[in-house]
């Protein structure tokens, strides 16, 4: 179970990743990776676990200081991880 903090930190990295994509190319690359994902996988779940942002968020989520060194466009380096 994650800690309040651990989900505010999480939801802070998705709005970060927004803002770098401005809002909405987020929502399109963010669906197209699932869609890719989900053909790949045939499984939605899992797809929605691999997403680029999605694996970002969650492995920096209980680093509080993340977002303070955190370069833009972070998220490019879970695509292939």
């Amino acid at each position: 179970m994650k800690t309040d903090t651990a989900l505010i930190n999480h939801e802070k990295i998705h709005l970060r990743q927004q803002w770098e994509l401005l809002v909405v190319p987020f929502y399109i690359v963010y669906l197209t990776e699932w869609a890719i994902r989900a053909i790949w996988y045939l499984d939605g779940y899992k797809a929605y676990q691999n997403i680029s942002f999605e694996r970002e968020a969650y492995a920096n989520e209980k680093n509080a200081e993340y977002l303070l060194h955190r370069e833009t466009f972070s998220f490019i380096k879970y695509l292939y991880r």
